[in-house]
């Protein structure tokens, strides 16, 4: 019986291994969508590959189209386009297939990698097991099956590696030096929201460096060990991308106290270990309609803080490697004051778990541990719980993956394409190969990426109430034939709205090119 039960854990990772390789087989086969945030990064690689400079959006001119206009994109990081790339030169394949690559080959670096983590400070190789299929369980763990969301999938592929060189350092020397300049640089790179899991780990590691110290002294001298190397990566991140532009915390419009602005990140170990924000559609942001008013949607937020307060508290006292439980304690708590200090400033970050995942994660083997010293009852419902969470991450990823399958147009990108149909897309492609100094024009990042012989334009959707700044819509000049591709439902004063941004064309043709696609286009 014991053997039997020492082999658990191993059969528990060979499934997980097996299910990441037959889901990557999936979408290499039939690649996925593409979220609008990896769309800029891949048009900023189709810039580069084009002859443009590393990282520059290369785009037409707003104040004539028969320029050109150059900006380097800080508002990403570059991974999210770099690793695809690497994977598109070494395999020669398209820009999809790369992306499937990338995302089955970062989920089993990221389920290794915590899994090793969660043994590192201190759980049985039976719970870090189970902690993983939890993990596997999460919808957030399913979504770049569905969505190519770029950094989201590299930082989980990483995160976990960079937790497991924190817990394995315990003094100074030439190792945390090279680890933090190195991990910092790499972290980055996979996402720039890494930089406050960066922080998080650094003042982790100086507790614990300096435990034992008795004097402001040692710990001063214990702090240059890793604030020269800190400063060091950070200063070339600085030096290099982020001074030459905005980033999401750049930004800010105003301070804005409300509920959820510190109870949110608060929330994080429910709403983002357990899917509660993924399976609500979104409680606070959320690009569709909302399930719960906003009062209800605060209302569960602060009801999740305080159950997650309680639950951290529980795991601190209970949990017995105190490696672990001080990390938990320390990553909370950068994770609560970061988010916190951003959402209070109204910085261009939205009110999503994803962006706190780690939490979500870091709180899984606290959890697992604590069930399994619990009576069957919980045990029970630990286990429900976790197959309703599966259950939904199941039935988000099947309609998904058929749509990408069987609906979605697809073009020399070789991803799923959602705006358009594919007779829409063959006849732009047609398009794309007849002329040479053309104009395009979209209202979806994506389309952009079937265009490989001409330049194009991607323009903001127009809401339902037909008010846009038309300075930042409107292009003047002339610069060759435009095309225009809209969805039917713009025919009227929005289309109307949008051929008036192009003052420098005159006399637009309309073409059906589908029920539900249009295409204006003027010489």
């Amino acid at each position: 019986m014991s053997t039997q039960k020492s082999h658990i854990h191993q059969i528990i990772l060979a499934a997980l291994g097996i299910l990441v390789l037959i889901l990557g087989t999936m979408i290499y086969l039939y690649p996925t969508s593409i979220f609008p945030d990896s769309c800029w990064g891949f048009q900023v690689l189709r810039a580069m590959q084009m002859g443009g400079g590393f990282n520059m959006a290369i785009k037409p001119d707003p104040a004539d189209v028969a320029k050109n206009s150059a900006e380097f994109l800080t508002w990403w990081s570059p991974g999210q386009y770099l690793f695809p790339y690497v994977f598109k030169l070494l395999l020669g394949i398209n820009t999809g297939k790369a992306a499937a690559v990338t995302v089955t080959l970062f989920t089993l670096s990221g389920l290794a990698a915590f899994y090793l983590f969660f043994k590192k400070v201190g759980f049985t190789p039976l719970v870090a097991a189970i902690s993983v299929l939890v993990i596997a369980c999460q919808q957030a763990f399913i979504v770049p099956y569905v969505f190519y969301n770029g950094g989201e999938v590299l930082l989980f592929g990483f995160a976990g590696w960079f937790l497991y060189g924190c817990a394995a350092i315990d003094k100074p020397g030439w190792k945390i030096v090279i680890f933090l300049i190195i991990s910092g640089w790499i972290g980055f790179c996979c996402k720039s929201s890494f930089l406050w899991i960066y922080g998080a780990g650094c003042i982790y590691l100086w507790i614990t460096l300096s435990s034992g110290e008795t004097s402001i002294w040692g710990w001063i001298k214990k702090g240059f060990w890793i604030g020269v190397p800190a400063v060091l990566s950070l200063a070339v991140i600085y030096k290099f991308y982020l001074s030459k532009g905005i980033t999401p915390a750049s930004g800010a419009g105003g301070i804005k106290l409300a509920w959820e602005t510190f109870s949110f990140p608060m929330a994080s170990p429910i709403l983002a270990g357990f899917s509660v924000d993924d399976i609500m559609g979104g409680l606070i942001y959320h690009d569709d309609s909302a399930m719960l008013n906003h009062f209800w949607a605060v209302f569960i937020v602060v009801i999740a803080a305080v159950l997650s307060i309680l639950l951290v508290s529980r795991i601190v006292r209970k949990v017995p490697d105190k490696k672990y439980t001080r990390l938990l304690i320390v990553f909370y708590s950068v994770a609560i004051l970061f988010f916190g200090y951003n959402f209070l400033k109204q910085a261009y970050i939205s009110y999503e778990a994803r962006h706190l995942r780690l939490i979500g994660l870091l709180i899984i083997p606290g959890v697992v541990y604590l069930i399994s010293q619990s009576g069957v009852f919980y045990k029970a419902a630990f286990g429900f719980i976790c197959m309703v969470i599966a259950f939904f991450s199941f039935r988000y990823f099947i309609p998904g993956y058929l749509q990408n399958k069987n609906v979605n147009a697809r073009g020399t990108s070789g991803l799923a394409q959602m705006f358009i149909d594919q007779p829409s897309l063959n006849y732009i492609m047609d398009l794309d190969k007849k002329n040479n100094n053309a104009l395009f024009v979209f209202i979806s990042p994506d389309l952009g990426l079937e265009i490989n012989h001409n330049r194009f334009i991607t323009l903001d959707p127009i809401d339902s109430d037909i008010k846009i700044d038309y300075d930042s819509y409107v292009h003047r000049g002339h610069a060759g034939p435009i095309f225009i591709l809209l969805p039917a439902s713009y025919m009227g004063p929005k289309s109307n709205i949008i051929r008036k941004c192009f003052p420098g064309y005159k006399g637009f043709k309309m073409d059906m090119l589908s029920n539900d696609y249009v295409l204006y286009s003027a010489k």
